[in-house]
């Protein structure tokens, strides 16, 4: 588990924790152009399989500024995940401001077909931020 997430969230049985970072050196502040790299951990705590179908994220900017991302999957997967099993991947989003807020929702799978929501709790994108490369996953 991330050891200090800024989001930790628990929606039918299957839980989200979500960290940011800024990343200076792929960053132009004199461009409005910041970069932040996410890391998102998924566990399947219920008693049932699960299958990540798509995602949903609302992306806030320091201006208010919203934007909606929507698609298949994530960074091109389709985490099928059984009972205490994890799945964990980096991302990036770019802002125009120097800070911001991510928040969400993935769509699942059960085996038999049912579709539900989880949650994705908002997290920041400020440039004080810990590493989130330090954190480790609990096995």
């Amino acid at each position: 588990m991330i050891s200090s997430p800024n989001s930790d969230t628990l929606t039918h049985g299957v839980r989200i924790q979500a960290a940011a970072q800024y990343l200076a050196e792929h960053s132009d502040p004199e461009l409005k152009q910041y970069l932040f790299v996410y890391r998102i951990i998924i566990f399947n705590e219920g008693d049932e399989s699960a299958r990540l179908k798509t995602r949903h994220w609302v992306i806030v900017d320091a201006d208010g500024k919203r934007r909606d991302v929507e698609g298949p999957g994530v960074v091109g997967e389709y985490p099928d995940l059984a009972p205490g099993e994890s799945f964990e991947y980096l991302s990036s989003c770019p802002l125009e401001t120097p800070w911001g807020t991510m928040q969400g929702s993935y769509s699942f799978e059960r085996p038999e077909g049912d579709d539900f929501e989880v949650e994705i709790g908002r997290f920041f994108l400020v440039p004080t931020a810990p590493s989130i490369y330090e954190s480790e996953v609990a096995e």
